[in-house]
């Protein structure tokens, strides 16, 4: 079944064909309008308390392009990376425990910004991209405005030195190699999305 995930933060807009029964969500809502979804949205982005809402309709095609245009659409790329050892990179940015990431130049593919962002915020070369994972969608408020950035994310591989010397002027205070076992210790410290991500790519929980 095609459906959306959207963060606000640690809440979440999830779009789909049909009411998502599956999950518990503070609210569901029809879609039939553009008008009316977008109060929908501003409603959500006002009421904290709502920590979820699902917006369903058969037209799910539509229902996306219609949700993308309450936002500036913005591209960004970023990468898992897996040290030979089995051990996985993170970064702590501004507080929070993160993947290297950053925004899509003019001209640039998301394959070669991921890699690129990965060197420049960890200091590493040589890795390799090995496959590409789901895309995730969060949104923020920039001078007022409402903007939803997509991030493409990969699998990279890596069999370099396991460095942990960041780029400090990014806001990133902190790198670690982390074994699996250890990655669920971030929980507490990090978003939702990145959890959601993590969970897909290696059942972490």
């Amino acid at each position: 079944m095609v459906r959306y995930k959207i963060y606000f933060d640690n809440r979440v807009i999830t779009l789909s064909p049909e009411p998502d029964r599956l999950q518990k969500y503070s609210l569901f809502h029809k879609y039939h309008e553009k008008t009316q979804l977008y109060n929908q949205i501003s409603q959500f982005v006002a009421n904290e308390e709502l920590s979820s809402l699902n917006v369903y309709s058969s037209k799910i095609d539509s229902l996306w392009s219609t949700f993308c245009g309450y936002f500036v659409f913005i591209e960004a790329a970023g990468g898992l990376v897996e040290h030979e050892s089995g051990k996985y990179l993170f970064i702590k940015r501004y507080g929070r425990w993160d993947l290297p990431k950053g925004h899509i130049e003019p001209g640039e593919t998301p394959e070669a910004c991921a890699l690129r962002e990965v060197t420049e915020e960890c200091n590493i070369r040589g890795h390799l991209i090995e496959g590409q994972l789901p895309p995730s969608y969060h949104t923020y408020l920039y001078d007022g405005k409402p903007y939803m950035k997509k991030t493409h994310w990969f699998s990279m591989s890596y069999s370099g030195e396991m460095i942990t010397e960041p780029q400090a002027e990014e806001g990133i205070t902190h790198a670690e190699w982390l074994a699996p076992k250890e990655i669920a210790k971030i929980r507490e410290n990090t978003f939702i999305s990145l959890m959601d991500l993590l969970y897909h790519t290696m059942k972490v929980r």
